[in-house]
């Protein structure tokens, strides 16, 4: 039996995305389009866990989340920088 998640953000965390997009430059990099492509994809692939690291030393991203197995959904509740302090919006 295939169960299919469903991956939910919190507004917080939407905030995150968008600064991440805008502070890699991702809109004139293709390098920082590709990486955040593949920070997106990590996110919609989602399970069990109650975080996810993306990225390289120094430059890792903690994705924050909680799972609802009985509505089989994944909510996205905070994405941090790579920096001890919480990214300025």
């Amino acid at each position: 039996m295939i169960v299919v998640w469903h991956v939910k953000f919190a507004n917080r965390a939407l905030r995150d995305l968008n600064h991440i997009y805008a502070h890699i430059e991702a809109v004139s990099s293709a390098q920082a389009a590709q990486w955040f492509a593949r920070l997106e994809q990590a996110i919609f692939s989602l399970e069990n866990l109650r975080q996810l690291l993306h990225g390289r030393k120094p430059y890792v991203y903690r994705v924050i989340y909680e799972v609802n197995q009985a509505a089989t959904t994944v909510h996205v509740l905070h994405i941090r920088g790579p920096r001890r302090d919480r990214i300025k919006r």
